[in-house]
């Protein structure tokens, strides 16, 4: 494969730290109900995709949590448990993006939704302005592993799909982009993407 003109990045996973497991907690704690009940009927699918692709509100969504999970938890409860899955920026990522950009732009490419994003517009600032621009699905309408999205995004940056060098921590979103044209990288451990670059 030709050396890539472009780098885009995945956010969670690969660049912010994430955990699932954290949300899970939260409304336990606020439900006070044990965990276990939320990890088991909790769903990422149905509206969750929905409100991905900004097809429903925050308000929908929650809406659906409340039902599927069977809890009274107030908005505020909601949200603040929501935007418990950030942990933080992944150790040693912004030095590597640092040095990164100064040879390609930077993008990034995000299967988020209103609410995570201005959470992490805030709070991950010093990080998120290393990348031109960030692709967000409830923006665009589309996510990835579509190849309906991996076009868009290709189309926007300007340079063609082979050129552009993906990384991403989920292995059906690096099959699609690869699938749509993109070289693309999985990553398992924080020191796949410096050791990624290493290699070009």
């Amino acid at each position: 494969m030709p050396a890539p003109d472009v780098l885009l990045f995945d956010l969670g996973g690969v660049v912010i730290d994430i955990d699932v497991k954290r949300i899970f907690a939260r409304w336990a704690q606020h439900a006070a109900c044990d965990v276990s009940h939320v990890a088991k009927h909790m769903r990422f699918d149905g509206a969750y995709h929905r409100y991905e692709r900004g097809e429903i509100d925050l308000e929908e969504f929650f809406a659906d949590v409340r039902r599927v999970l069977g809890l009274n938890l107030d908005h505020d409860q909601l949200l603040d448990g929501w935007n418990n899955i950030f942990v933080g920026e992944m150790p040693g990522i912004a030095t590597v993006l640092a040095a990164a950009k100064v040879d390609r732009p930077l993008y990034a490419f995000s299967n988020t939704n209103p609410a995570h994003q201005v959470h992490w517009s805030k709070h991950f600032a010093g990080v998120i302005a290393h990348f031109k621009h960030v692709f967000v699905s409830s923006t665009i309408g589309l996510r990835k592993p579509d190849a309906e999205a991996f076009e868009h995004v290709v189309k926007e940056i300007g340079v063609p799909a082979p050129r552009i060098l993906f990384f991403d921590d989920v292995l059906e979103n690096v099959e699609g982009a690869r699938a749509a044209g993109l070289q693309a990288v999985q990553v398992k451990t924080p020191r796949c993407v410096a050791e990624a670059l290493r290699a070009l």
